[in-house]
């Protein structure tokens, strides 16, 4: 859409949509297109790799699940802002607008609740932790999220290392079959070797039965809540940061896609005004 000239003298004399705003939109949008694109594959490609009897079993801890829908969304904005933005289309453009605005203030309200909410907050994330330990042997996906999360913060279990006893396989009750009962996953382990190559996948066998201090000599006793919260507190600098990194580019986008909106807006006032004086020459 090119610059017309309006009435002389106007102020809009050289209406026109600014190329630089109009391709950094395209391009704004068109990095996060592609990140929503390997976000979907890798979704569907993880779900496809599952077992059969596996598809339906968990899907509401499925992090490939999770992936496919965040990569989803994703892709249906990012795509309203490359095409709003190359084809000058308000409509589109106003919709990727509004969903990046909708998004900025939902993460904005969700961090204020989460704030003065705290309690209720770890409540939730405490029967989050528990579903997964539920669902543990069911979803290959789930199973290596949680060792990769044990293993990072050296942490056992929600509250405590005994919350394994809710899995079918690690529960403690005497009529319990599994040779893993009263066990824990080997991610609880205490590795007396961080490059140890060979891991002992067996450290956790018989774990629930002993004392809190005597497994401690075995395994990491402390609860991965009370240890996420702590290493929450200890990285509140990188947390921001990392929020404000998020925060920035939604604001950029919204800010860039806006004047484009207001160029485009007075680029179709201005023909309109052209086209009533071309038209009607004494008007």
């Amino acid at each position: 859409m090119e610059g017309r000239r309006g009435a002389p003298g106007s102020d809009d004399d050289y209406s026109f949509v600014s190329p630089v705003v109009k391709y950094l939109v395209f391009l704004f949008n068109f990095i996060f297109w592609i990140i929503s694109l390997v976000m979907v594959a890798i979704g569907v490609y993880a779900r496809l790799m599952k077992h059969a009897e596996a598809a339906l079993a968990c899907l509401a801890v499925d992090p490939a699940v999770m992936l496919m829908i965040v990569g989803f969304f994703m892709f249906f904005v990012t795509f309203c802002g490359c095409v709003g933005s190359l084809r000058e289309n308000i409509c589109l453009l106003q919709t990727f607008c509004i969903c990046l605005t909708v998004i900025f203030l939902l993460q904005l309200i969700a961090g204020v609740l989460g704030f003065v909410f705290s309690d209720k907050a770890r409540d939730r994330v405490t029967g989050m932790i528990n579903n997964a330990i539920v669902h543990y042997r069911e979803d290959i996906d789930l199973q290596n999220l949680i060792d990769f999360g044990q293993k990072e913060f050296g942490c056992c279990g929600g509250v405590t290392y005994t919350d394994w006893s809710q899995n079918l396989y690690f529960n403690c009750t005497q009529d319990n079959p599994s040779r893993e009962r009263c066990s824990v996953p080997f991610s609880c382990c205490i590795l007396s070797d961080d490059k140890q190559v060979v891991i002992n996948t067996m450290c956790g066998t018989g774990v629930q039965l002993l004392e809190y201090v005597e497994a401690g000599d075995h395994i990491h006793t402390n609860g991965c809540i009370d240890t996420l919260v702590n290493w929450i507190h200890s990285n509140m600098f990188l947390l921001g940061g990392v929020a404000l990194g998020l925060a920035i580019p939604e604001l950029v986008g919204i800010l860039l896609s806006q004047i484009l909106i207001n160029q485009i807006k007075d680029q179709i006032e201005l023909q309109n005004y052209n086209l009533k004086h071309q038209s009607d020459p004494w008007s």
